[in-house]
């Protein structure tokens, strides 16, 4: 039997009347969110969801949830993949549906991320018959810590016999309803950096007698802001920024040690070689030339996504049938980090921002009265199950 588009005719109607029951299930995730490597509560949601529609469920880690849904024909395998984690920070939105638990947030989206997957699972459960090979759905835990979820899974094995791979992010920095997409790198590689300083304390008035780590701190933390803009080629984006500097205990005596820590943000990963070189260098330099001496521990973290060409490809066709091609721009690169690359470390995929920036998402992502524009989630609906259907190889008309 072969499998038509026209077949699948009813599709948008079937997401569109499943829109409030996402909202729903949106809502539901927000009021009751859970930090990176708990999402106990989540996963049990989550997996009896998927086993309500017949579809298969396993998890890799134990935290994750991966649901399998096995097509009436033979095929590939696609994967798509949300984030179920949520942040440490204190709700301020006031709404009705605000987070329960106190100090933990949805504050980036992956309530809707989560929302918007299980609806595709729901609407593509009714289709098995005339689905050509098997489409798998990653809920996975933790990505919002370092290492995450996503090496975690990859590593036990959930991109064995996948053969692509899809995820969207909803993006409140992109107009509400555009979708924006890029092949190549997307988002940055981030890594961590941490410098002990070890000096010789001693009393506020004697500093001769000591070895200042504050000092050493300072001109350190000034020497490393050149890193980026004198060794690294300009071509070349790439990010070095301190976060935390600790030292001492009191206002009248230098202390022995000081501690600095940052991150380092990069596409290319010769250029964060380059910029591990040089922390080291100028790291050992500054205290050897104050008579310190420092630990320095640099961190690996999460790769850069880099985007399938052809994966990429068929995201911007799906986009332009969803939204129109009018509503489909080239994505601008974030510095930000993202461990969806783990998963396109191993196979083809396409990461995308869908666009919900406007009257209804006016904070940014991370801040305290984020919240989502819910009336872009049939969208991301749509295009996560276009995308899927037609790398199975079923041509979106």
């Amino acid at each position: 039997m072969t499998t038509e588009w026209s077949d699948f005719r009813d599709l948008d109607q079937q997401i569109e009347a499943a829109f409030p029951w996402m909202v729903e299930v949106r809502r539901h995730l927000h009021q009751y969110p859970e930090l990176s490597h708990r999402e106990t509560r989540t996963a049990k949601y989550i997996r009896e969801s998927l086993e309500q529609w017949g579809i298969q469920t396993v998890s890799y880690t134990g935290k994750d949830v991966v649901g399998i849904l096995k097509g009436a024909q033979e095929g590939e395998t696609v994967a798509l993949r949300a984030d179920i984690d949520a942040l440490p920070v204190e709700e301020k939105t006031g709404l009705h549906y605000a987070s329960t638990n106190q100090g933990v947030m949805h504050a980036c989206g992956h309530d809707g991320h989560t929302a918007i997957l299980l609806c595709v699972a729901r609407v593509l459960s009714k289709y098995r018959d005339l689905i050509k090979g098997t489409i798998r759905f990653i809920f996975q835990h933790a990505e919002e810590v370092v290492p995450g979820g996503a090496k975690e899974l990859v590593e036990a094995g959930v991109m064995e016999d996948v053969d692509g791979i899809f995820g969207l992010h909803l993006w409140q920095p992109v107009e509400k309803g555009i979708v924006a997409a890029k092949k190549g790198p997307l988002m940055a590689g981030s890594d961590g950096f941490f410098i002990t300083i070890h000096g010789k304390g001693g009393h506020g008035s004697m500093p001769h007698d000591t070895i200042d780590p504050v000092v050493v701190a300072a001109h350190l933390v000034s020497q490393l802001q050149s890193v980026v803009s004198r060794f690294v080629d300009p071509v070349y984006p790439a990010v070095l920024s301190v976060g935390k500097i600790m030292a001492g205990d009191s206002y009248n005596i230098i202390p022995d040690r000081a501690e600095i820590a940052g991150t380092v943000r990069y596409f290319d990963p010769k250029v964060r070689d380059q910029i591990e070189e040089r922390i080291h260098r100028m790291a050992e330099g500054t205290c050897t030339s104050f008579g310190a001496t420092c630990d320095i521990n640099y961190v690996h973290g999460d790769p850069s996504v880099i985007n399938d060409d052809k994966m990429n490809q068929i995201v911007m066709e799906v986009a332009e049938k969803v939204v129109g091609s009018d509503r489909v721009i080239e994505a601008v690169p974030s510095m930000g980090g993202e461990d969806f690359s783990y998963y396109l470390t191993q196979k083809p995929g396409a990461y995308f921002f869908l666009g919900m920036g406007g009257e209804n998402a006016r904070y940014p992502h991370h801040h305290p009265q984020f919240t989502i524009d819910e009336s872009v989630m049939p969208i991301g609906v749509k295009m996560l199950t276009y995308s899927a259907l037609q790398f199975l190889q079923l041509e979106v008309s």
